[in-house]
This record gives C-alpha cells, sequence and structure tokens, in this order.
C-alpha cells in the first residue's frame, strides 16, 4: 500500500507518534496523559501537514456495532477539530487497538492502516508500521495474532456483553504490557527484531526512513549509508514523537 503527501507547504511539518496506550494503567494517570496529548496537539495543528499515529494509541480497543470503549472525549475532540481544520490524520492499528474498523473513517474521516505502509513524503520514501510481528521470533505473539484477526473469532466475541468483553481484554492488555516491561528496557542493537526486519526490506526496495512504535525505545540510528531506522518511544513516561519539514527528521519530546 502506498500514500502520499504531495510536497510539503512552506514551514509545513509531518508528525508522527505512537503508543500513547490510553486508559493504562489507571483511569487517573490516563487522563493526565491524555491532556498532555491535547496540548501537543495543539502546539502542531497550525503548522502540521499531517499527522500519523503508529499504533498503540489506545490500551485497548474495540468496536462493537453500536459501542465503542467509553472515555477519551478530549482525545476523540481534539481529532475532529484537527480533521475539521482540513489536516489528514491517519491511524495505524497496533497490537493493543487490532480491532478498529469502521469508527474512526466514519466519525471522523481518518484512515486506519491494518499492514506496514510505505508513504513517499515530499520525495522521501518512509516504511511505516507499528512493528509488532515483524522480523524474526516472537512466534507465540505471531500466532495469537492469528486469532485476533481471524473473522470467525473477532464475530464471536463482539456477542459478549461490553462490560464482560472489555474487561476480559482490559485483563488480557495489561498483562501483556506488564511481561514485556523487561523487553522495552532493553536495546539489543543489530539483533532487534525490527531492525533485522528493516535490513531485509532495504535490501530488496529502498526507503530512506524505516518508522516504528511498539518497542518503546526512542531510537534514530543509521541503517545504511542513506536510510535511518526511528523508533518513536511512548508516552508513558517519555513523550517523545517525530518532525519532517520535507528535508530533516527530528526526534523530539514534548515537554521535557
Amino acid at each position: 500500500m502506498n500514500q502520499t503527501f504531495k510536497e510539503l507547504e512552506e514551514g509545513k511539518k509531518i508528525y508522527f507518534a505512537s503508543d500513547f496506550h490510553l486508559g493504562a494503567p489507571d483511569k487517573i494517570s490516563s487522563r493526565k496523559r491524555e491532556e498532555k496529548i491535547v496540548r501537543w496537539l495543539d502546539t502542531i495543528k497550525d503548522d502540521a501537514g499531517g499527522i500519523l499515529l503508529v499504533g498503540d494509541i489506545f490500551d485497548f480497543w474495540f468496536e462493537y456495532k453500536n459501542v465503542v470503549p467509553k472515555g477519551f472525549s478530549l482525545f476523540l475532540s481534539k481529532l475532529k477539530e484537527i480533521r475539521n481544520m482540513g489536516i489528514p490524520v491517519y491511524f495505524f492499528t497496533g497490537n493493543h487497538d487490532i480491532w478498529m474498523f469502521d469508527y474512526f473513517p466514519d466519525e471522523f474521516g481518518i484512515e486506519v492502516l491494518k499492514k506496514p505502509t510505505q508513504f513517499n513524503i515530499a520525495g522521501s520514501l518512509f516504511y511505516i508500521a507499528h512493528g509488532d510481528g515483524l522480523g524474526p521470533g516472537d512466534r507465540f505473539y505471531k500466532f495469537v495474532k492469528l486469532f485476533f484477526t481471524n473473522k470467525f473469532c473477532q464475530w464471536c466475541f463482539k456477542w459478549l456483553h461490553p462490560t464482560l468483553g472489555i474487561g476480559l481484554a482490559n485483563f488480557w492488555s495489561g498483562k501483556s504490557r506488564l511481561s514485556n516491561n523487561s523487553k522495552e528496557d532493553e536495546f539489543y542493537g543489530d539483533k532487534e527484531w525490527l531492525i533485522i526486519h528493516s535490513k531485509n526490506i532495504e535490501s530488496k526496495n529502498h526507503h530512506d526512513f524505516y518508522m516504528y512504535g511498539h518497542r518503546h525505545i526512542p531510537t534514530d540510528l543509521q541503517l545504511s549509508e542513506s536510510s535511518r531506522y526511528i523508533n518513536l518511544g511512548e508516552w508513558i513516561s517519555k513523550s517523545t514523537f517525530a518532525q519532517f519539514d520535507g528535508e530533516v527528521l527530528e526526534l523530539k519530546t514534548f515537554e521535557g
């Protein structure tokens, strides 16, 4: 899948962020983080040529036919305001919000992307994905993901009452996050699965930037002479994001 931004208007930038994990670990912490994210969106909206949210924006999300998870009104209202300004927004699904369907396209005009996607932004090629299940290793998750993405399994889950279904999913989501904390704190260099995956893609098709979330480690490193690996980090403790002005890409921190 390919997406294209034409030449950016003077002064405009493309912004990237991931792993807000809204809803975790509790309502109070999540609300403070949500308020911070809204402040960030307010600071970038006037010069944003586009915003790409690269997965795990919610710690859990499932769309029933007539029900979506409660909360996140500040964030959703700000997204609606930004879309009303004519700013394109793309939403990648992650392993925590994999069950996104038509709510964001229908309500906000936000395209939901479920697979790695190539973006041509002002002549630079980006390979963008949340990062879960890519590269070697993580075989258990890849097996589990087959069930999460299976249409019949999704159909079965939707028949659970939302109180039960969302409760079970939040429990599973919390266990997953806790079990991966140690992995998220350590950087494995060339043994990182996403770096291995990026090098494999680069050997076949050149991209200027390989951009992911998922690992929670803000990273900007040279993958080859003409390509870079970017991990956007997370907003639970680091509040990192990337901006691209058509020539220079920077990994930055919001409010310190």
